[in-house]
């Protein structure tokens, strides 16, 4: 220290002063409520519920991922289950125009006995065409007839028919088919009325 610095000596009276402020100001202690302590059973039950809780949930999800993975399964099943019995669809619908105008070539019956052997190997070639469609499960569609179906034919026309009910199919003007169960082509039909 330097002769010009001197220690300051405590003065009493400012202590006194000190220690007068401190003890009026308010202590705060630390005051433990009650309801702030936590029994460690409770709070152990607690988390054991809690825990539960997160099992259940656990559990409901892992069964709703389980029913959604099923579900998809099935679904999966039942669209190749289609796609299998229906596969034949496509090439069915190219083949029916040409069974069409095969039937139609063959209305035509010509006199001439040469042209008669020709006649004899189409026809051949219509039922071989006509087993294997069936083969297949392709089916016509009897409408002649039958009462119309909406569901299976297609009117183009009406017509008034003496001792014809209303209603009932007078002339197919194009053959339709089915696949299975499904509908490939509407019958176009003339109903009478």
């Amino acid at each position: 220290m330097s002769k010009n610095q001197t220690k300051k000596k405590p003065d009493p009276k400012a202590a006194e002063e000190k220690a007068a402020d401190q003890a009026a100001e308010p202590v705060e202690a630390e005051i433990v409520e009650e309801k702030d302590v936590v029994d460690p059973i409770d709070a152990l039950n607690q988390e054991i519920d809690s825990l539960q809780a997160q099992l259940t949930q656990s559990k409901t999800d892992l069964l709703r991922a389980y029913a959604d993975t099923d579900n998809t399964r099935k679904r999966l099943q039942r669209e190749a289950e289609q796609a299998k019995k229906y596969r034949f669809q496509s090439a069915a619908l190219e083949l029916l125009p040409i069974l069409d105008n095969l039937n139609r070539a063959l209305a035509a019956k010509p006199d001439n006995p040469e042209v008669q052997n020709y006649v004899r190997g189409f026809e051949m070639i219509q039922t071989q065409l006509v087993n294997a469609l069936a083969n297949e499960g392709v089916q016509e569609i009897d409408a002649l007839n039958q009462p119309f179906d909406a569901n299976f034919m297609q009117a183009l026309a009406t017509e008034k028919k003496e001792g014809v009910e209303p209603g009932i199919v007078t002339d197919v003007m194009q053959k339709g088919y089915k696949l299975k169960d499904r509908m490939l082509r509407p019958a176009l039909v003339k109903v009478s009325e």
